[in-house]
């Protein structure tokens, strides 16, 4: 079995544009639906699940982060100082000398049931976690190759009808990503900064590349309880249907 990771990167130096009448003054990751943000319940459950370090990548009101960082010795922060210009993968960048040994990668706008830390802990050492259909809006599609038994990561859209097959699955916004993994994700990533183009997302983009090189493992739970904040449509859905359904779930 592969080393499980001790440490989480939570990436939150968005802007949030399309949330900002929701959240004027706040990052998204400080969004409340309960008695705490959801940044601090995506700790907490990181932590249940024996992740200890934290890491938060910041960029748009980082003092929040900055903040919470000073009060809890197991996290720390570092900025992406070109956040308003740049893609997640140029924040992944930004983290890339504070990264030691294998990490779960997480966005700060998510919120998710406890089990899908676990399915990818006890996985294969690269992954990223699939869910079946949400119906959300804004979904990103996975395409995979291989059998059932031993499917990879081969190709993602906003577009279901511009894959080559029918979606394995909506990624989750959680993913495994090993030393190896790592460095593959990085070597595209500079590549493409030197020659000018910092927008590039670490999904779309960065591990698609990876995977034509490397195994990624894409484990799907089709009846996943999570949900992504990006626009007013997307919080209405997690705050009247997601989040009650995880706290029943949790008690």
């Amino acid at each position: 079995m592969p080393a499980k990771p001790a440490t989480a990167v939570i990436l939150a130096a968005g802007m949030g544009t399309r949330l900002r009448e929701s959240h004027t003054g706040m990052p998204k990751g400080f969004l409340c639906l309960g008695e705490q943000p959801i940044v601090v319940e995506s700790i907490a459950r990181l932590r249940k699940a024996g992740i200890n370090n934290i890491l938060i990548v910041t960029g748009h009101l980082s003092e929040f982060y900055e903040e919470l960082a000073a009060g809890d010795a197991a996290i720390n922060t570092v900025h992406n100082p070109q956040y308003a210009e740049s893609g997640s993968m140029y924040s992944l960048w930004c983290a890339r000398e504070r990264i030691e040994g294998p990490f779960l990668l997480l966005e700060s706008d998510i919120i998710y049931e406890q089990r899908a830390l676990a399915v990818l802990l006890e996985g294969q050492a690269e992954a990223v976690l699939l869910s079946g259909p949400t119906h959300a809006g804004d979904e990103v599609y996975v395409e995979t190759e291989g059998d059932a038994a031993n499917t990879r990561l081969y190709a993602m859209s906003k577009d279901a009808d511009a894959l080559g097959a029918e979606p394995a699955g909506e990624l989750v916004g959680i993913s495994r990503i090993s030393p190896e993994l790592f460095r593959y994700m990085i070597d595209y990533a500079a590549m493409e900064f030197h020659q000018g183009n910092l927008r590039v997302d670490y999904e779309t983009d960065a591990l698609v590349h990876a995977g034509r090189q490397l195994p990624i493992s894409c484990p799907v739970v089709h009846d996943l309880l999570w949900g992504e904040i990006d626009d007013p449509a997307h919080l209405a859905r997690v705050r009247e249907q997601i989040y009650p359904q995880l706290i029943a779930a949790a008690n």
